[in-house]
């Protein structure tokens, strides 16, 4: 016995603190496969990145009242279409803002930090004069609702399976892209290269737009899984941007594999300490953690090799 509770009592606890630790792997993972393309392939820290996730949440609001007002047949999966448009409208915000703004600040990444985080504080006013100041939450299908009974003492949410399934794709399509594509090498040529790829007849301009647009985008679907475990409101956002470059630092800037190891370990160390300890505390143990290693190994789990 341990305490109030019995061993299978403590390892169905256990499994299900796994099981949820998965989930927030989930969500970290789909933060930070957005943040590690703009960042790690590009080196702008955008501190926006936490708005362009809450605006993928705010469109599948959208979509979800909608469907139910105009197409109620189409609720059952109206999810597929919300998080479709979310990655449009997030991707075409993030390819007006490179535009308009970070195309201006390449090879100056204090000052991509610094002209984000005043974007963050516009975006996040907006969102507030828009939807209002007040969380909202977004209505779920029925056959996303209840819990899959694994065990007699082990229920699965199944919007977590669903979670899980939506990550495990994004992340074999983001992979795809990045390293069997055409545009993906193209990507990479750039990374390595940028006076170089421009000389054998790379769009670079291009290439920097449309690789932003799709961190963004794949932040507005992160926004759309989080409406399932979380209300939206305009500052949400930012509860998980700190997070999210925690993971794209630990994991390896410039590593994409790296990233989905290092938010892994996060969330599970996290999620397990939380069973044990106070929710702050499991963060600051995490944290310090986190820091200890870096500072043994300051670039990351897993590095980017470079041809030198």
């Amino acid at each position: 016995m341990f305490g109030d509770y019995s061993i299978s009592d403590l390892g169905a606890i256990l499994a299900m603190q796994g099981f949820a630790g998965l989930i927030l792997f989930s969500v970290y993972v789909l933060m930070a496969l957005g943040l590690a393309i703009i960042f790690g392939q590009m080196g702008v820290i955008n501190m926006a990145h936490g708005e362009f996730m809450i605006l993928g949440a705010y469109v599948t609001w959208m979509t979800s009242s909608a469907v139910q007002s105009v197409a109620p047949w189409l609720f059952p999966g109206y999810f597929f279409i919300a998080m479709m448009l979310a990655f449009v409208a997030s991707g075409a915000l993030g390819m007006l803002v490179e535009w308009a703004l970070i195309r201006h600040l390449y090879k100056r990444p204090l000052d991509t930090l610094l002209a984000t985080w005043g974007l963050s504080l516009i975006l996040q006013q907006a969102y507030r004069s828009i939807f209002g100041a007040r969380e909202v939450g977004v209505e779920l299908p029925e056959w996303m609702m209840g819990s899959w009974q694994a065990t007699d003492a082990i229920q699965i949410p199944i919007n977590g399976m669903f979670v899980m399934g939506l990550t495990i794709l994004i992340t074999i399509a983001v992979f795809y892209i990045l390293f069997w594509s055409s545009w993906g090498k193209q990507v990479r040529a750039v990374v390595q290269n940028r006076v170089m790829a421009g000389a054998v007849g790379i769009n670079t301009e291009k290439v920097d737009r449309y690789t932003f647009a799709l961190g963004c985008g794949i932040a507005g679907i992160a926004g759309s899984a989080f409406t399932m475990i979380g209300s939206t409101g305009p500052t949400a956002g930012q509860l998980y941007i700190v997070d999210t470059f925690l993971v794209v630092v630990f994991g390896g800037a410039a590593s994409l594999f790296g990233t989905i190891a290092s938010a892994f370990s996060i969330s599970q160390t996290q999620s397990t300490l939380e069973f044990f300890l106070s929710g702050s505390m499991a963060k600051v143990i995490t944290l310090l953690t986190i820091v200890a290693i870096l500072m043994v190994r300051p670039q990351g789990l897993f590095a980017l090799k470079v041809r030198k």
